[in-house]
């Protein structure tokens, strides 16, 4: 794949070498250009400018520590984060301890998880974003590999001896994840216990006798079922009615055999509860009636479940104590969207916190006292992220009375006072949802540019409850989300810091799709749009999208074999109206993005073109959905800025 020809040449000098010197006027100097990385084309992108780079670069040089798992040995910490390319594991010692690196990968390491002896470490990685993940046990700085090097491999879980590990994998055809167990010190004990049908089957939990585990089998964002494998004979017991529209989410064993998990079962959103792995009753024990408990752990004692709460995008983290149902909140934390709760075996809770001013690091809860340490504090390129300003909450009812909101973060006033430029950044999934976190690099356009952005939940999102994230499903509702948009606009346009006549759009994924038909169905409204690894097709999209999340992606979006659904995915596919797409675009692509094909972008560039209209396309040799190597995602960054900085403030960027 070769690059495009970004770099300006030196101009020829046009007179002749007989003229005299004085009578020569010197050809201008081109401005140094940024180099474009070695694995990404950029096909009509312009020269970006090193002075861009040299100002943009303190916002480029932020960086996170997320906790992955607590080494039993040392009471160490072990934390994903990045130093050079592409972030790797570290283990941080103590408290605010240097990190120190453990993985030297070409490609991004963010998974491990240790032995109960912490005698082997068991590392989930892919190699250039292709998420065909393989197991591999880690020491000493090297990788051995144990799976087979060529199908999806996803870690499941450690028996509670730390004798096997159980995950899950494609290796027989591609598509159906069939459940494996392993002694990760001989790859040779690796065996198939269940053959399934479809592609979201995992092993949560080992059962505390070993002898059995809870699997999920996850069918929708509405739809999952629990059930009991018998490891010795692979018999599946659904422990959940399998045809019951109930979203069942993790589930832990705790030491005496009882069942925690999360539920949406007789509520709109999902509540932390026991399940009765005979009976398949479920007992919510959590007080919280509202907002969705996203995630938690159970001590390896029993004593307590740390759980996490996400109250409108924010959250909150409880401790329950099972004997009593006392629940305690722990108040020390910074502001924000905390996740990855992974609890000691000696009782102390890890947690990640992002938030405006906190730039995504790792802290420790002391389950007694509710004492919180901060662990890890990343770097922010310099910056002062207490300068960050807090988004603002905005809520709107749109077309039909359903009430949607999304986060405003504004530019200071006073250094950039009156109407301001506005970028609408739209979030994918669709079951994603926009929270409050630490924007990185983002925060360059309030900061820098006095450009407003807002992250809207249109419906469809996550974190509202079950009836709002279906009201999406299938492509009769498919463009509803649209309308969505249209009332934040117009609720926008009114806003006396917002200059209307300033908007653009961005998206990646299926927010990449909500930016092509938000540029079509709102061209005239809009100065731009910036579709990031798009679905452009949703009949292409879904029969080139790999095979083993086809079906779950047919739940969401349509079945394209069903003649009539296929007409209407067809009718709302942006390329079937790309003619209609007449604002500047820009596309960025990953290669070797499994969930949506380069091609998806192809098609599209190259219709806007031929209809005449102008497209940058950004495309990385190296990287899936997403780009995760540094040098790609800084290119791409200052590819976007330029892109914005000539719709939006109608500058050309120097």
């Amino acid at each position: 794949m070769h690059r495009s020809l970004v770099t300006p040449l030196a101009h020829a000098l046009a007179l002749a070498l007989a003229a005299p010197a004085l009578a020569r006027a010197p050809a201008p100097a081109a401005a140094p250009a940024v180099p474009v990385p070695a694995a990404i084309t950029a096909d009509g992108v312009p020269a970006l400018p090193v002075a861009l780079a040299d100002r943009v670069r303190p916002y480029l040089e932020s960086r996170s520590a997320a906790p992955v798992d607590w080494n039993p040995v040392d009471r160490s910490l072990l934390v994903t984060t990045r130093f050079a390319n592409v972030a790797q594991l570290h283990t941080v010692a103590q408290p605010l301890a240097m990190r120190r690196q453990i993985t030297f990968e070409a490609d991004r390491v963010s998974s491990g998880s240790y032995s109960k002896s912490g005698d082997v470490l068991v590392v989930q990685k892919d190699t250039g974003g292709g998420e065909f993940f393989q197991l591999y046990s880690l020491k000493d700085g090297r990788l051995s590999l144990l799976t087979d090097g060529k199908s999806r491999n996803t870690f499941g879980a450690w028996s509670k001896d730390g004798r096997l590990v159980g995950y899950s994998s494609t290796r027989r055809n591609g598509a159906d994840t069939d459940l494996y167990v392993m002694d990760p010190r001989d790859p040779k004990t690796d065996r198939l216990v269940a053959q399934v049908q479809g592609g979201g089957w995992s092993i949560l939990d080992f059962a505390p006798d070993g002898a059995h585990a809870v699997v999920g089998n996850y069918q929708s964002i509405q739809k999952s079922t629990l059930y009991d494998l018998d490891l010795s004979t692979g018999k599946l017991t659904a422990i959940t009615d399998p045809k019951a529209t109930v979203a069942w989410g993790d589930a832990r064993y705790a030491p005496d055999g009882t069942l925690f998990v999360t539920s949406d079962k007789g509520s709109d959103f999902q509540r932390l509860g026991t399940l009765d792995p005979k009976t398949g009753k479920f007992a919510p024990i959590a007080a919280e009636t509202k907002w969705d408990v996203d995630e938690f752990d159970v001590a390896d004692d029993g004593s307590f479940v740390v759980y996490n709460v996400n109250e409108a995008g924010l959250s909150r983290i409880r401790l329950l104590d099972p004997k009593t149902g006392a629940v305690r909140e722990v108040s020390g934390l910074p502001a924000g969207v905390a996740g990855g709760l992974t609890v000691a075996p000696w009782g102390t809770i890890a947690v990640s916190v992002s938030g405006a001013t906190t730039p995504g690091d790792s802290f420790a809860i002391d389950p007694a006292t509710l004492a919180v340490t901060r662990w890890t504090q990343s770097e922010t390129g310099g910056l002062d992220p207490a300068t960050n300003r807090a988004p603002e909450l905005v809520e709107v009812r749109s077309f039909d009375g359903t009430p949607v909101s999304g986060f405003l973060y504004r530019p200071d006033p006073a250094r950039f006072p009156g109407k301001r430029p506005l970028l609408i950044d739209i979030h994918g999934g669709p079951e994603g949802q926009e929270r409050p976190y630490y924007s990185g690099a983002g925060n360059y356009y309030p900061n820098e540019l006095g450009i407003a952005v807002f992250y809207p939940n249109v419906r469809g999102s996550s974190g509202y409850g079950k009836r709002f994230v279906a009201m999406d499903n299938g492509p009769f509702k498919r463009e509803d989300p649209l309308k969505d948009i249209g009332a934040f606009l117009d609720r926008l346009d009114r806003d006396p810091g917002i200059d209307a006549a300033r908007v653009g759009v961005q998206g990646g994924s299926y927010g990449g799709y909500m930016c092509y038909a938000a540029a079509i169905r709102y061209g005239a409204r809009l100065k731009g749009a910036n579709c990031i690894v798009a679905i452009s097709n949703f009949v292409t999209f879904l029969e080139n999208t790999q095979s083993y999340r086809r079906d779950l992606r047919r739940v969401e979006y349509g079945d394209e074999r069903d003649p009539r659904q296929r007409a209407k995915l067809l009718a709302i596919s942006p390329m079937t109206r790309s003619k209609e797409l007449t604002i500047p675009l820009m596309v960025v692509t990953g290669a070797n993005d499994p969930r949506v094909p380069q091609s998806e972008a192809d098609q599209m560039v190259a219709a806007v073109r031929a209809n005449g209209g102008q497209a940058w396309h950004i495309v990385a040799a190296d990287e899936g959905h997403g780009f995760a190597k540094k040098a790609n995602r800084d290119y791409a960054f200052l590819a976007e800025l330029a892109f914005w900085q000539r719709h939006l403030l109608g500058e050309e960027v120097k």
